[in-house]
């Protein structure tokens, strides 16, 4: 394959350099990021025998030229051609900036979500065990552990490892969110762990203990009295504070160089984004993701199926 000639009929064939907002390479294919698909000569791409194929997928056009030669015709179209170099992360960022707002949210919900998902299907799967082992009349009028004693640990020990993944949910989001918003995903955990530390009331426990008097610990914070209560199985306090974290850890990175940002970013990032996190962000988007879930139930019971139906579509 003569890597120069086939770089230059590419180029020519989607438009030119000025075509090319972005390009990027994997194993086999380019990946290039374009101004204006109609200007592609799909045609001469199809005819070309150094090509095997294209397609455009994540808003790439993607050009498959075959494993050992597409780095180096990708080399020469940045020597030779004038094409912007970026990495594959950075071309679908920039591919993402082509889209809507609505569209970009979901790929980014999606990007963080996905990743977290089999903890929580196993977990959810884990926990159907468990309910067969335990619940009542299921194979008779004794649950399955009743009949079997032997096996009343055997459930203990899988509902207590099906429960992890949704009670310290915030970590793995965390983990997962400063990660697509270009933190440090260590990070991220970290603050996720917090919000769900055994020194704060669990969020499961809140209402009950509401409801029976107790008096809630409480921070004295800049003027406001702040609750201590934790954020287990919550999603969009984690979501808003891991923006958060990686904003501010970006920022710190640009400001602070060498040995002061290798100390003092991972420290500033902490600990500016758990006070934020916990005076201001945590208790306003609880009250948000509340009124969510309150909406919801109020319109599933005041409109009966209507309200399922209107559920259904918008999820």
């Amino acid at each position: 394959m003569d890597h120069p000639q086939v770089a230059a009929r590419v180029l020519a064939a989607v438009g030119g350099p000025d075509n090319i907002i972005a390009a990027a390479h994997c194993a086999t294919r380019l990946r290039l990021v374009l101004a204006d698909q109609e200007s592609v000569d799909q045609a001469a791409l199809d005819n070309d025998p150094d090509v095997k194929g294209t397609f455009l997928a994540g808003g790439m056009y993607q050009i498959i030229i075959g494993p050992g030669d597409v780095d180096l015709v990708y080399q020469d179209m940045i020597a030779n051609g004038g094409v912007r170099e970026v990495s594959k992360d950075e071309a679908k960022q920039v591919a993402a900036q082509k889209d809507n707002v609505v569209v970009r949210l979901i790929k980014t919900i999606a990007d963080i979500f996905v990743p977290v998902l089999p903890a929580l299907i196993a977990g959810g799967l884990m926990m159907a065990i468990n309910n067969v082992l335990t619940a009542q009349g299921l194979f008779g009028p004794q649950s399955v552990i009743e009949m079997v004693p032997a096996l009343a640990d055997y459930a203990s020990l899988i509902n207590m490892i099906s429960a992890a993944a949704f009670a310290f949910l915030p970590v793995l989001i965390g983990f997962s969110a400063v990660k697509r918003f270009g933190g440090n995903v260590y990070l991220g955990a970290a603050m996720g762990a917090a919000m769900v530390s055994p020194s704060l009331v669990n969020a499961y426990s809140y209402a009950a203990m509401v409801e029976a008097g107790k008096a809630i610990p409480s921070w004295h914070l800049f003027g406001l009295t702040v609750e201590q209560v934790g954020y287990q199985a919550q999603v969009i306090p984690v979501l808003a504070v891991s923006w958060l974290l990686a904003f501010i850890e970006k920022r710190l990175h640009r400001i602070l160089k060498g040995t002061a940002d290798f100390l003092l970013t991972p420290l500033f990032t902490l600990l500016i984004t758990g006070i934020a996190a916990f005076v201001v962000v945590g208790p306003i988007t609880r009250l948000l993701a509340n009124g969510i879930t309150f909406g919801l139930t109020w319109l599933y019971d005041t409109a009966g199926p209507l309200g399922g139906l209107i559920f259904g579509v918008l999820y």
